[in-house]
């Protein structure tokens, strides 16, 4: 096994959430690969990021794979968590058993595992991060 599906996947799941009309309806085009830079921009606005991950082997006999564990990150400057769950319900909507086409790699499943939410200072008042798992097979 390698780090073969990483790269692939991230640019799927990053492009399935763009796309999505009610993840869009709420954040806009706000996806990132990280939190950003405290300011006028970020403090003012509600976004998603994609964020760290963790994989692992799953060889079989016959196939090779890996199962990757990431992070989705909601951050919010808002006073209440409302909005921030909202948008966070729409990433579960949008990733969950998603039928993601990976190039040198086949999705098996994708699924929620858990999330956490927390307040912090401003400007970002609220942060929801969540983690899922993507299961991948080497393409037949």
């Amino acid at each position: 096994m390698s780090y073969l599906f990483g790269a692939g996947l991230q640019a799927r799941v990053y492009e399935r959430l763009a796309a999505d009309a009610a993840l869009s309806s709420l954040v806009g085009s706000a996806i990132h690969d990280g939190p950003l830079k405290p300011g006028p921009e970020g403090a003012a606005r509600d976004y998603v990021t994609l964020g760290e991950e963790s994989v692992r082997a799953n060889d079989t006999n016959t196939s090779v794979g890996a199962i990757h564990d990431f992070t989705v990150t909601v951050h919010s400057a808002r006073d209440g968590f409302d909005t921030a769950k909202r948008i966070a319900a729409a990433v579960c909507a949008a990733l969950v058993d998603a039928p993601l086409t990976i190039e040198a790699g086949r999705l098996v499943a994708l699924r929620f595992l858990r999330a956490g939410a927390e307040r912090g200072p401003g400007p970002e008042k609220r942060k929801i991060s969540m983690r899922f798992r993507a299961v991948v097979d080497a393409a037949d």
